[in-house]
């Protein structure tokens, strides 16, 4: 899970440009767009608007042909967030979530979530304790350090490991 402290850290772009290069790998790599308050993976990658994504799965309304392929990059795949619900963190927090990840691991060779920032909530601590690592990533000259603080003792309380940081120098 890719984690930022404030929204235009450059988190998403990070997150689509990691599964793009992670995509020339052999295997199969997933980008899922878990960024259900402010969603833009699906403008990144020109998908076309539907209407199924990871909120449809969530919430229990659709679990078929969400997942979307990218042309360009035949290892790519890409799980948008779908509908913009109400109630994201209560959609994360649903063992549905869990029950979804893994099975993803069983699909995909790699997997990076773009999360909201934490600024926004506890989305994207939930986020990384099921997938199981994070990976923060700070602007330089604009994350202020008791926000990247607060965000890595968040997701400490978790479960999740965290991997690395990352320094944005746009």
């Amino acid at each position: 899970a890719i984690l930022s402290p404030d929204s235009g850290d450059g988190k998403t772009f990070f997150a689509a440009n990691l599964a793009a290069a992670f995509s020339q790998l052999p295997g199969r790599t997933l980008l899922i767009d878990a960024d259900m308050r402010a969603p833009r993976i699906h403008e990144l990658f020109a998908l076309p608007d539907r209407n199924g994504g990871l909120s449809s799965i969530l919430s229990g309304r659709t679990a078929s042909k969400v997942i979307q392929p990218v042309k360009e990059l035949p290892n790519l795949y890409i799980l948008p967030v779908g509908p913009t619900p109400p109630n994201p963190l209560e959609l994360l927090e649903r063992p549905a979530f869990d029950l979804l990840i893994r099975e993803l691991k069983t699909k995909f060779d790699r997997i990076v979530i773009d999360t909201p920032a934490s600024s926004l909530g506890t989305d994207g601590a939930v986020i990384a304790a099921r997938a199981g690592a994070g990976l923060v990533l700070s602007r330089q000259n604009k994350s202020r350090m008791d926000n990247l603080n607060q965000l890595v003792k968040t997701v400490q309380m978790s479960s999740a490991k965290l991997i690395g940081a990352i320094v944005n120098e746009f």
